[in-house]
Parts: structure tokens; C-alpha cells; sequence
């Protein structure tokens, strides 16, 4: 197997690597695996390596990426403690791959089965239905050649639509309590629905959002605080994941 994974073409970094290794570029989606991976590590000791992807010279598009995602994204987890080594892409699908091979005692996901399904909840409603309506505000507003006002305003709608869905369901509008996380009994627990969601939701100003526009949402604010003031979120966002590799 991992001779048809790996080819010449593929960076030493990552076929020689050992454990877990993570590819990403410190976008929001591989900003979540990088937060968990610390979140991990802080509580568990888990050890693993990194290759930073340049996807402004688009190497995720390269062959040797290829054969590890065929959808050409970032982030890709490796775990080579399997023989062969066993790779996953999307990210929602890399945060549960690690809830269930490390997270063994449910530091952050449930063990009680509703509970968990509150978190799969989330975690999907974020995957499915907010960060394509969140990326193609940003592409259209901070990246596309061309000002589309119908997209521009279709996808500034949308995404100030899912800040409501978050809204909603930390002030705990209709269940009568307000909430601290997305998922878990009376006030939440911190778990990867949370991680998921963080990193895309905390963005909204470079983005293009005002102040004024979120003034509305304020648990949505409060919890946007609350999760940036953990460590490992601070490491999985910083310096360490911004350096770009010389030869990616």
C-alpha cells in the first residue's frame, strides 16, 4: 500500500514520517486539527509531526497530494502506527478519527450517547451547512477578481444567518438556560463541535463583518472569547503553524 501512496515526488518529510502527521496550512479548517492536535497533546501527550502546504501555489493539487486526498484540501491526517499507513481527509471526519483512537477518556466528546449525538449535531450542521457559505463570503468579498454583488450579498446573508443558528443555541433562547459550548447537558461542554465551529466563527472581522453587524449576537461573542483564551487554541492558531516550508 505504501508503495502506491507514496512516490518519488513525495515530500521525505512525509513519507518518512512516523506516528501521526499532520499536512495543513493554518486556514480554518486546518486550524481545527491543529487546535485539537494541541488540545491532545496538552492532555494526553500526544506526540506527532507536520508539513506545512503552500495552497497559494496550490501543491495540494500536486500528484503526490493527490494520492493522499483526491479532493486537493488541506488539512490530511497520516496515521503510520498502522500498517499500512492509514490516511483521512476532511476535517470533521480527522476530529473524530482522533476522538476515537485518543480521546479515550472523553476530554473532549461524550460518552453518553445522546450527548454525542448533540456533538455529531454540530459538528456537521458546521461542516455541512457554514463553512461553505463562510468561505465563498471571504472569496468573494477579500479574493475574487470581480465584485458579484449577488454573491457577495447571497453569502453575506447566508453567513450572518449561521452566526444566528450559534446565536440561538448558546443563549439559550428557547431551552431557557444560556449555554458555555455547543454540545453536552446544561451548559455545554468543550468538545470538537467546538473546535470545528471556533476558527471559521472567530474570523467574522477579517472576513468583513463590523462590529456593529455582531453587536447582535452576543453569546456568539462571549463563547468566540471564552474558547481564545485556552492555550492550545492560542499555539493552534500562532507562530507555530505560519511558517511556510522551503521546499512546499
Amino acid at each position: 500500500m505504501s508503495g502506491t501512496l507514496y512516490t518519488a515526488e513525495t515530500p521525505d518529510d512525509v513519507k518518512n514520517a512516523k506516528g501521526l502527521h499532520l499536512l495543513t496550512h493554518s486556514t480554518g479548517n486546518g486550524q481545527a486539527l491543529q487546535i485539537f492536535l494541541e488540545e491532545l497533546g496538552a492532555a494526553y501527550g500526544l506526540k506527532w509531526t507536520t508539513t506545512f502546504i503552500n495552497i497559494f501555489a496550490n501543491v495540494q493539487k500536486e500528484e503526490w497530494y493527490l494520492r493522499l486526498n483526491p479532493n486537493g484540501r488541506i488539512p490530511v491526517l497520516i496515521d503510520n502506527r498502522q500498517n499500512p499507513p492509514f490516511v483521512i481527509h476532511e476535517s470533521s471526519a480527522e476530529l473524530l478519527y482522533l476522538v476515537n483512537s485518543v480521546d479515550k477518556e472523553h476530554m473532549f466528546s461524550f460518552e453518553d450517547e445522546r450527548e454525542n449525538s448533540e456533538m455529531l449535531q454540530w459538528l456537521f450542521f458546521w461542516h455541512g451547512s457554514a463553512t461553505p457559505y463562510l468561505g465563498q463570503f471571504f472569496h468573494f468579498t477579500r479574493l475574487a477578481p470581480d465584485k458579484i454583488d449577488y454573491a457577495i450579498n447571497r453569502f453575506r446573508n447566508e453567513s450572518m444567518r449561521i452566526y444566528g443558528v450559534l446565536e440561538l443555541r448558546l443563549s439559550g433562547k428557547y431551552l431557557g438556560e444560556p449555554r458555555d459550548f455547543l454540545a453536552g447537558n446544561g451548559k455545554g461542554k468543550y468538545s470538537v463541535a467546538d473546535i470545528k465551529a471556533w476558527p471559521w466563527a472567530q474570523y467574522w472581522e477579517p472576513a468583513g463583518f463590523t462590529k456593529q453587524e455582531m453587536d447582535q449576537f452576543p453569546h456568539l461573542l462571549r463563547w468566540i472569547d471564552r474558547i481564545a483564551q485556552r492555550p492550545a487554541v492560542q499555539i493552534g492558531i500562532g507562530s507555530k503553524y505560519k511558517q511556510e516550508a522551503s521546499s512546499l
